[in-house]
């Protein structure tokens, strides 16, 4: 079936996790079979939303980081291999069966090589070597599988690795100057020449145009040690056929010379790689190194762009990697229209309202929808963490009649819940700069201005106190390896409602003190009543920019 991935903004939040997985399950229970819609996520799930997703019992959508088409995207021919030992004559009859030029060689499904068709008739055409059965370790049960044989004395395990291959058709007394001890050798069915030839030392003989050979023969040729094959094939024939019985090992192209794809390797890549080989197929690996199928440069021209529905945010900085070789089919949000343009006309839904996950409820119902307990709980937590237990200034009357509605579904105690949930979320003793300041990171643009806006919020003041001496330092590196002009991270306290902004950049201080009308002590503003970074920072410091 095919898909259509559902996801959020980079560094998500509780919204843009619970909306993508509540939007996915909306989509699956009004689909129409085509399509299955599967929640996805473009960053790690921060201790807010691991602890949501572990109350209701709900798994973390899977993670991307890229969504540039990967080769498991595309549709590989998931051919079954032979082995080492296959004869080249079994493989030649399976490629002309299922209409294939090429067959892996496998062991353990581990690549051990690749034959051709091309491979299998040159090997065929080695009419010359007489020795080849040797030289390829051809196993007996090759033999007697090609000529349709019955092994009547030996065994047929082991593999010839001496002697060369002869045909009797000298008279008795000069036939020891063609045969050697040790050979195989292909015979009629006269029992005179048949015990010469043991006589001599032959390893093994065929005996043609027949069965019925002699019990002394028979008797003969163990006492020897020598094998004995029959098959009903005249000696021509059983001639031409025998060495089509070399194993695929001798004929193919090994591992070591082949170029194989990953899976996960970016089909850009994977193109560029096969206009600088000859070979039709190529062999594509999972991450064990083990076989998973052959993929052409046909079928590269075949594959479809992912589709993908985004919510929670609508600007290529926000969106996951590789946004542009995708297909937007739908955007749910409720943050400002952002530059992000799409190749043809799209569902977009964008009302302002403080949480996705509202809108998101509002589509449940107008499909008629049942919201179960645990999806009521997503939705009402994306909502509570979105408008800060509702002292967000974006929170809206329908956001805060919606949670409450979804509480009593949840059967949740909001005061509490929320307090537990956002405790969760600040709970960042013993974790990196790195990691608490990407849980909850915006990049934004204005003319040619590029700035950062990262947030945590918290109930207790002196864990905003340490985080603000961990995260200071830090902000500059951010700040020049992605080229920006300046960053602010919002260190939010919930019940005072007050947020302590650290910034760096060299016109920071005059954007905010501007934006706020405020003074800033040092690389620190206090700013009494911002709550949100998306209705109250962002656009203060856009109007800076911009005048």
């Amino acid at each position: 079936m095919k898909k259509i991935y559902v996801i959020g903004h980079r560094n998500p939040d509780t919204d843009s996790i619970c909306s993508a997985l509540a939007y996915a399950n909306l989509k699956n229970q009004i689909s129409d079979g085509e399509f299955e819609y599967e929640p996805c996520r473009a960053g790690n799930v921060n201790g807010e939303t691991k602890f949501v997703l572990e109350h209701f019992g709900v798994k973390a959508p899977e993670y991307v980081n890229d969504m540039r088409p990967r080769v498991t995207d595309i549709n590989i021919n998931r051919i079954e291999g032979v082995e080492e030992s296959t004869s080249i004559k079994e493989a030649g009859d399976r490629m002309r069966q299922i209409k294939q030029v090429s067959l892996p060689v496998l062991h353990d499904r581990e690549l051990k090589g690749i034959v051709t068709i091309s491979d299998v008739a040159y090997a065929d055409m080695d009419v010359f070597d007489n020795e080849i059965l040797a030289k390829s370790k051809t196993p007996y049960r090759n033999l007697i599988s090609v000529l349709n044989g019955e092994m009547l004395v030996g065994n047929e395990e082991g593999v010839i690795e001496s002697g060369k291959l002869s045909v009797s058709a000298a008279s008795i007394e000069t036939m020891s100057e063609f045969i050697k001890p040790g050979d195989v050798v292909i015979l009629a069915n006269r029992s005179d020449v048949q015990k010469a030839v043991i006589e001599i030392g032959a390893q093994c003989i065929i005996a043609c145009m027949g069965t019925n050979i002699d019990q002394d023969v028979l008797d003969f040729a163990k006492e020897k040690g020598c094998r004995v094959i029959a098959t009903s094939y005249d000696t021509f024939i059983a001639s031409r056929l025998i060495c089509q019985a070399i194993p695929v090992s001798y004929a193919m192209t090994p591992e070591s010379e082949l170029d194989t794809f990953s899976i996960n390797d970016f089909v850009d890549d994977v193109k560029e790689e096969m206009t600088k080989k000859r070979f039709r197929y190529f062999p594509v690996l999972d991450a064990d190194n083990k076989f998973v199928g052959l993929v052409s440069r046909r079928r590269l021209l075949e594959i479809d762009k992912k589709r993908l529905i985004l919510v929670d945010h609508n600007e290529v900085s926000q969106a996951v990697e590789g946004l542009e070789e995708c297909e937007i089919q739908e955007i749910i949000d409720h943050h400002r229209i952002g530059s992000l343009e799409t190749m043809s006309p799209v569902y977009f839904r964008n009302q302002p309202v403080g949480c996705t996950a509202t809108i998101v409820t509002q589509m449940y119902r107008e499909q008629g929808v049942e919201i179960t307990k645990p999806i009521a709980g997503l939705l009402c937590s994306a909502i509570l963490s979105d408008t800060l237990m509702f002292r967000s200034p974006t929170c809206t009357p329908v956001d805060e009649q919606i949670a409450r509605e979804l509480a009593q579904i949840a059967d949740i105690e909001i005061e509490d819940y929320a307090k537990q949930m956002f405790r969760a979320g600040s709970d960042l003793k013993g974790k990196a700069a790195d990691e608490i300041f990407y849980q909850d990171y915006k990049k934004f643009t204005a003319n040619d201005v590029t700035f950062g806006v990262g947030q945590i919020t918290s109930l207790d003041q002196s864990e905003l106190d340490e985080i603000k001496e961990k995260i200071l330092p830090y902000m500059e590196s951010v700040r020049k390896e992605q080229g920006l002009n300046m960053v602010f991270f919002m260190l939010t306290n919930i019940l005072e409602e007050t947020t302590y902004l650290a910034m760096t950049g060299e016109e920071s201080k005059e954007v905010i003190e501007s934006a706020f009308q405020t003074e800033t002590d040092g690389q620190i503003a206090v700013l009494p009543g911002v709550m949100s970074r998306k209705k109250q920072l962002i656009p203060n410091v856009l109007n800076v920019i911009q005048e």
